[in-house]
């Protein structure tokens, strides 16, 4: 019994340690977005993941690797094969050991994943500042309300710090980001991104995109998922139909 309650108390102690550090750091909850993906008939927006992945690549990449993802799955999204091999073999895949027992690199294929910007998680840190930059192949799965904090948080830079707050040492104040404080500096600015298609590249348009495109690297199968589920709904429906006639039919004649 005194091993349950000392239990019970530092459960109610680490509770209470957390509901203050959020209300100290005065944490917003996410806006909430309308997305091609939400609800039951709800699918990924091609054109806007493909300008997402152009940011991906030439933002977030530095930083944040997509080790999940693979460069073939990129046909979902509507790139072509040739687009896809092009893009793999931009990058360069390491690779081994040869028959001389040594690693190499090569250039990537469609088969291969994204690479990692960082060799281990230690170079990661001591590249950062201390902090670990997450993978980002399923951050809208790993953060509640996933989509919507996302966007959130890349559009809730330079917001004037409450008295509240002490910011720590090269953190910076986000109030979508639990506490308020986050390693990453402010990752986007307007027209740092020029896409093909004219899109005038916004900070918020930016966020819009590669959320669009990492939302489709969380959940590739999502639009799959969805058809089966209304396929299914529709069969039940119509088999509930007829297995309600067929009892009708039957008990009439009993009767």
């Amino acid at each position: 019994m005194k091993t349950i309650k000392t239990f019970l108390l530092v459960s109610v102690a680490s509770l209470a340690a957390t509901g203050a550090a959020f209300s100290a750091g005065d944490t917003k909850h996410p806006t909430q977005e309308h997305w091609a993906f939400d609800g039951m008939f709800g699918k990924v927006d091609d054109v806007s993941a493909q300008r997402g992945l152009q940011v991906y690549k030439e933002v977030c990449s530095a930083c944040h690797g997509l080790k999940r993802v693979a460069f073939r799955s990129l046909t979902e999204i509507g790139f072509s094969e040739a687009e896809v091999k092009a893009l793999a073999a931009s990058y360069q895949i390491k690779d081994g050991p040869n028959d001389e027992g040594d690693m190499f690199e090569r250039p990537g294929k469609p088969s291969d994943y994204f690479p990692s910007p960082y060799a281990n998680e230690q170079q990661s840190r001591a590249t950062n500042n201390g902090a670990y930059p997450p993978d980002l192949s399923l951050i809208t799965k790993a953060r509640n309300d996933g989509a919507n904090y996302l966007h959130s948080l890349l559009v809730g830079y330079g917001q004037a710090v409450p008295d509240t707050i002490q910011m720590g040492k090269d953190m910076h104040y986000n109030p979508y980001f639990p506490g308020g404080q986050i390693a990453m500096v402010q990752p986007f600015s307007d027209g740092q991104v020029t896409y093909e298609d004219g899109t005038q590249a916004t900070v918020d348009q930016m966020s819009r995109d590669v959320t669009n495109f990492l939302q489709w690297a969380a959940e590739p199968e999502m639009e799959e998922r969805k058809y089966t589920g209304i396929k299914t709904l529709i069969f039940l429906t119509v088999f509930t139909v007829f297995m309600y006639l067929a009892k009708r039919n039957l008990w009439r004649k009993l009767h």
